[in-house]
């Protein structure tokens, strides 16, 4: 079924790629903490793309990601600049949303973080293959169902 969503580029309204479910986006400000959630969902079965919160928008736009795991960094708010295209991006594909995953280093409950419904889990800090892992086998059952 073809993709009826569509995007603003350079004025002219183009058709948004189709939201890919095997295809996860690790955004955090840390190197050490992509390189880590890389590879536990490459594990899961994803192929991923890791980037920087600044220039994770550009992904998101030309590849469409089905999972989106954010590095809230020390404080939560690393990945801030993202949440209004993603709260975007979930009102445009009412029924094909990215799932959003917040590693979360405080105690942060998820009716602090969410905005519009934004976010969809929050593992808490450390990141370990055993509490993210449940998480995108959960998602890639539910897409795959």
């Amino acid at each position: 079924m073809p993709n009826t969503r569509l995007r603003q580029a350079n004025g002219t309204a183009t058709p948004a790629p189709e939201v890919n479910y095997d295809l996860a986006l690790v955004v955090g400000s840390s190197p050490v903490n992509r390189i880590v959630v890389t590879r536990i969902a490459e594990r899961a079965g994803l192929k991923v793309i890791a980037e920087v919160p600044d220039k994770a928008d550009g992904i998101l736009a030309s590849h469409a990601p089905g999972t989106i795991i954010l590095d809230g960094g020390p404080g939560d708010q690393d990945c801030a600049c993202l949440m209004e295209r993603l709260a975007a991006l979930r009102l445009a594909g009412a029924e094909r949303k990215p799932f959003v995953i917040l590693l979360s280093s405080t105690m942060t409950t998820k009716a602090q973080t969410t905005s519009g419904g934004t976010i969809d889990a929050i593992v808490a800090k450390p990141i370990t293959p055993e509490r993210l892992t449940p998480l995108i086998q959960g998602m890639m059952d539910r897409v795959r169902d």
